[in-house]
């Protein structure tokens, strides 16, 4: 029996009712999401996270790309990004459905450990990837989702079936990236490294060069590097979570839009009013104000 109907069923019993709906189940890193209708876009900041669509179909800007993936596809992150995401598939008949899982290096390390493969390519894999999942992941992720009905079953049983899951990833097409996720120095940690300076300081002004030295690399290969895993430049990088966090402020409450902008960084008002609009399509009290009355998913969910 084909593994999808059942794990939509699940997912769409926990997610719970409501046009969109994603909930933090009792399986500690595992999210449901359920959305009946489809969504505007939303600008947020993915972690590193399996996420498999089970129904309906998702679309992720990340840069200059764009990632869609629908039923019986997963989308695996390797560090944080930002992206910019909304479902375009989902009707109150057939809902957008998914689940995430959080990937954690430590986890991954640990089992890396207990191979002794040693194939994987050293070059650096893009923070992002889609494939669409084999039989044997569904399989896993079904009997993950299944625990969520004998919670008593949990602590044993549900870290096993993540390790499978990882195991899978691992085996599968972006393993190339998982594995670079649990090296402590691989390419891409040393990037992440970079990356979570950046969303901790993201209101500094940021010099390329101490990054680089940050990540033990050339200037030249640190660019090159954050390029490949970002498809953006440090300096778009951070202008990114900036306007986020910003758009983030504006939403959650009616806040002074010059006051935003220089809590978030700029300097001058019209610069912050220029820039958001060229990435938002509008200036930023107009885009909070649009927002709230349309659907959105909250950050880090879906």
């Amino acid at each position: 029996m084909e593994p999808l109907p059942e794990i939509c069923s699940l997912i769409a019993r926990h997610a719970g009712p409501g046009e969109i709906a994603s909930v933090q189940t009792g399986i500690p890193d595992l999210q449901v999401t359920a959305a009946r209708v489809t969504t505007e876009p939303i600008s947020q900041v993915y972690e590193p996270a399996f996420r498999l669509v089970a129904q309906g179909a998702k679309s992720v800007v990340l840069g200059d790309k764009v990632f869609d993936y629908g039923a019986g596809q997963y989308l695996v992150v390797s560090v944080d990004l930002p992206i910019t995401s909304h479902m375009n598939v989902a009707s109150e008949r057939e809902p957008y459905l998914s689940m995430g899982l959080i990937l954690t290096p430590a986890t991954v390390a640990t089992l890396l450990l207990e191979t002794a493969a040693s194939d994987q390519s050293t070059a650096v894999a893009s923070g992002m990837g889609v494939s669409k999942a084999p039989g044997e992941l569904l399989d896993a992720v079904l009997r993950l989702l299944r625990l969520l009905d004998h919670p008593r079953d949990v602590p044993v049983i549900a870290p096993l079936i993540e390790r499978e899951i990882l195991w899978r990833l691992l085996c599968g097409e972006q393993g190339a990236m998982l594995w670079q996720i649990g090296l402590a120095d691989s390419r891409l940690s040393q990037i992440s490294h970079a990356i979570k300076w950046i969303r901790a300081n993201y209101a500094q002004i940021l010099r390329v060069e101490d990054l680089a030295q940050m990540a033990a690399m050339s200037l030249s290969s640190f660019h090159r590097h954050f390029r490949a895993v970002t498809s953006m430049s440090p300096i778009q990088y951070q202008k990114q979570i900036r306007l986020r966090v910003a758009r983030a402020r504006l939403l959650a409450q009616s806040a002074d839009v010059a006051a935003v902008g220089f809590a978030v960084g700029y300097d001058s008002p019209s610069q912050f009013s220029r820039e958001y609009s060229r990435v938002y399509g509008a200036p930023p009290g107009r885009d909070a104000a649009r927002l709230r009355s349309v659907p959105t998913l909250e950050p880090s969910q879906g």
